[in-house]
């Protein structure tokens, strides 16, 4: 069976601009809320994620799976490929993942495969969070590699963008 892909209602969230001068985790969050408003416009669940490296961005996404039907292109994957692209290197080490919602198990473990240093993420997703809000792969024993992780910058700005499209899409 095919359905049609209902439009995406209007966003009425403007779009962050940090200033260049201060690159902290509120800077790197606001780059992946602006993404999360881009995945809002093209009907996608409002995710976006942005990876730093050395205070540069290296990868970012948003969720594109609706637009290329691929279950598995969310905003942690595809700013995870573009950055281990950018450095010539699978290994994010000395990187930190930017989030607008708790990545889930897939994407929770593609971070530590990756081996990202860091998570950043803004909002908390107890339904299907990887990493501690419904579990934590994170936590999983016998993992070679652990995630130092941060919650809730942003958390406000975040929860209303997403709580907001799902609201107007029913």
């Amino acid at each position: 069976m095919v359905y049609a892909p209902k439009t995406a209602p209007d966003c009425p969230f403007q779009k962050r601009f940090p200033s260049q001068l201060i690159r902290d985790d509120v800077f790197f969050m606001s780059l992946a809320y602006n993404l999360a408003i881009d995945a809002w416009n093209a009907n996608e669940v409002p995710v976006g994620a942005v990876i730093a490296h050395n205070n540069e961005v290296i990868g970012s996404g948003h969720n594109q799976v609706e637009s290329i039907n691929d279950p598995t292109a969310h905003a942690e994957m595809i700013a995870i490929t573009q950055a281990a692209k950018a450095i010539d290197d699978w290994r994010l080490n000395e990187a930190t993942l930017y989030v607008t919602k708790e990545p889930c198990p897939m994407c929770s473990g593609a971070t530590i495969m990756s081996r990202i240093g860091r998570v950043v993420f803004a909002v908390p997703d107890p339904k299907m969070g990887g990493l501690g809000g419904a579990f934590n792969v994170n936590e999983y024993p016998g993992m070679n590699h652990t995630l130092a992780i941060e919650k809730g910058v942003l958390h406000d700005e975040c929860l209303e963008l997403i709580q907001t499209f799902f609201k107007l899409k029913r």
